[in-house]
């Protein structure tokens, strides 16, 4: 999958440094997206992420490495997926979330066939909610005290997009 700065495509061996710098180590990053933090990449398992054939890097096209993650969780259901994205912390407010959303979005929809598509984000974090707004995704719930992680309970806000309502954004007849 590609877009006018990105290439979306299946993590890959050789980038096992950048996913550690950009996301298992970077602590920004862990603070909005639940990752396994790794202090160093000696002790870093790659080999869990590499199996994983609904995740994807995110890379910049001019130079082919990966600046981040974004992925989909479909539980069983053809009907509607769960995405999660994280990106490194020196690559934000660049509009490079919202620019491969877009994309992911269309990959789930017209090639994966799902009719709904849903995220959630720690409450609070702006950055995260106006990416999903950008492209689309409106407010469904909040449910609080949802889950712990690092030693906080953390509120949840969930939006979500169906089908029918990406191909009207996207200037689509839809089908």
């Amino acid at each position: 999958m590609e877009t006018e700065r990105l290439i979306l495509d299946p993590v890959r061996p050789t980038d096992r440094e950048d996913y550690f710098t950009n996301i298992s180590h970077d602590r920004k990053v862990l603070e909005t997206f639940i990752c396994r933090c790794a202090e160093t990449l000696e002790d870093f398992d790659f080999s869990s992420y590499l199996s994983n054939g609904a995740l994807f890097a995110i890379r910049l096209k001019e130079t082919g490495r990966l600046i981040g993650i974004i992925l989909y969780f479909d539980d069983d259901d053809a009907e509607r997926c769960e995405i999660g994205y994280g990106l490194g912390s020196r690559y934000w407010n660049r509009g490079y979330v919202t620019e491969a959303l877009r994309r992911f979005l269309d990959f789930l929809f017209d090639e994966k066939g799902f009719q709904t598509v849903y995220a959630s984000f720690f409450t609070g974090n702006e950055a995260s909610r106006r990416v999903m707004e950008k492209c689309g995704m409106r407010f469904s719930h909040f449910s609080e005290r949802e889950l712990e992680y690092l030693g906080l309970w953390r509120d949840l806000s969930y939006y979500s997009i169906q089908k029918e309502q990406h191909d009207r954004n996207a200037g689509r007849s839809g089908g």
